[in-house]
């Protein structure tokens, strides 16, 4: 049977074969970072809770759903943030407590296909046909991603929205249709209508400077898109970027779900809802990818030579920059100090839509902290806010920045609600306890250390 998008397709290129069946699942935690928060802070539940710098250059890495009603975004900066919801609770990053929950989630989806294909921490997709499912119908497929949801939230205490569809491309706009804690299965032979009348931005790789030149020429939903001729869509951007977007728009994406090979390299990436054009906003996003690399290289005992930076620019030009070190490190300082020193020698100033930190070269071995810079200059604004010691403090005294875990010999276990002038507040409360009484310290207090955060 030949399709509307084969009849209406050159015959000199062939067409992705799209699956018969909707039997790809795209599953996308729920305001992951903040949803954890709320879930391990008891007094948070059901409040704005903002996650990410909470200093001067700090960028907003979550938003919960009550702080998004106040028009807070991911790479907002934090000043603009607090200026939209004064009230929230502004919490730095705590990636152990997100690790944690990440590898329950991706377990989960194991179960379920051996082809699991995570995106990041809160995200992946799933090939339901390797997992020998022996009902992949779309109610089939409803039932089980039904059941992958109940049992997110019965391991995690967590919302997950889940898309299922024939293509990766379906299944993504299936899960983004239905936010938060949805299930949307889109049937294959459907494509089209769902398609259709969604807005052009929603395919990957249309941007603010693909989507004027679509608008030139008349198009601004993806069926517009699709009644075009490829000819028309190519000569406005591009045989290869055309190409591509013409499928889109018709459902056809035959790229297959994969499962994680051995990395040769190691890297954060994340698309702007918004181009950003301030060097120091970004240089703040930066530090917290290189942190976020570098915690990722340690986990799996590894080190890097070369350190990247990758950007998209608003006419989707990518760019890399990349510099080598004379021996391989894993010193956040050192990755975060060499990803600004690249960023710098782009040309922000007509925003970026993608910024991404890798390092490459790697090996299982490093060589202590012999390249490190000197001082903590690096340190993340989007990730701890954390305040440098002088130089010639001594004792070194805990850092206690908002949100993190403590544990009191005398109260248990708490976290951070504030800190400055010497003292430290905190509220102790764990996620099976109810909202917890607030006790501020001095500092110095022993009885009060920094602590893993609860993972049971």
């Amino acid at each position: 049977m030949t399709t509307p998008a084969a009849r209406r397709a050159p015959q000199s290129a062939p067409l992705p074969r799209p699956r018969g069946e909707a039997s790809i699942l795209h599953a996308d935690l729920d305001a992951f970072y903040a949803a954890v928060e709320q879930r391990d802070k008891p007094s948070l539940r059901g409040k704005p809770v903002i996650v990410g710098g909470t200093g001067g250059r700090g960028v907003v890495a979550t938003a919960s759903y009550e702080a998004r009603e106040f028009g807070v975004h991911s790479a907002m900066s934090a000043v603009e943030a607090r200026a939209r919801c004064p009230k929230a609770a502004f919490l730095s990053p705590r990636f152990d407590a997100y690790q944690a929950t990440s590898r329950v989630i991706m377990d989960l989806l194991r179960e379920l296909s051996p082809l699991v294909e995570p995106l990041s921490l809160d995200e992946a997709y799933v090939d339901l046909a390797a997992g020998g499912h022996p009902d992949l119908s779309d109610d089939g497929v409803r039932a089980i991603a039904a059941a992958l949801k109940e049992r997110v939230r019965e391991r995690t205490g967590l919302t997950v929205s889940v898309g299922a569809g024939s293509s990766k491309l379906i299944a993504k706009i299936a899960s983004d249709l239905d936010k938060p804690n949805g299930l949307l299965v889109i049937g294959a032979g459907d494509e089209d209508d769902a398609l259709r009348g969604l807005p052009v931005t929603r395919l990957p790789g249309v941007g603010p400077a693909t989507s004027a030149r679509l608008r030139a020429i008349g198009v601004n939903l993806i069926g517009d898109l699709a009644a075009l001729p490829e000819a028309d869509v190519v000569a406005a951007l591009g045989r290869t970027h055309g190409r591509g977007l013409w499928l889109l728009a018709h459902g056809l994406d035959d790229r297959a779900v994969v499962a994680e090979r051995e990395s040769k390299s190691v890297s954060v990436e994340d698309t702007f809802e918004h181009d950003i054009a301030d060097l120091n906003r970004l240089s703040a996003i930066a530090d917290a990818m290189a942190r976020r690399v570098v915690d990722r290289m340690r986990r799996a005992r590894l080190s890097g030579r070369t350190v990247s930076v990758k950007v998209r620019l608003p006419d989707f030009t990518t760019l890399t920059r990349s510099a080598t070190l004379p021996a391989p490190t894993d010193d956040a300082r050192t990755v975060a100090r060499l990803a600004r020193q690249l960023l710098g020698d782009v040309d922000v100033s007509a925003g970026l839509r993608l910024l991404g930190v890798g390092v490459s070269g790697l090996s299982d071995w490093t060589q202590g902290d012999l390249f490190a810079a000197d001082t903590d200059d690096a340190a993340p604004e989007a990730e701890a806010a954390l305040e440098a010691e002088p130089a010639t403090a001594a004792p070194t005294r805990p850092s206690y920045p908002p949100g993190r875990d403590v544990h009191h010999d005398e109260f248990g276990h708490g976290w951070v609600q504030g800190a400055g002038s010497g003292w430290v507040t905190v509220r102790f409360e764990t996620r099976d306890t109810p909202p917890g009484k607030v006790r501020s310290f001095r500092v110095t207090d022993s009885r009060l250390q920094p602590a893993p955060p609860v993972t049971d």
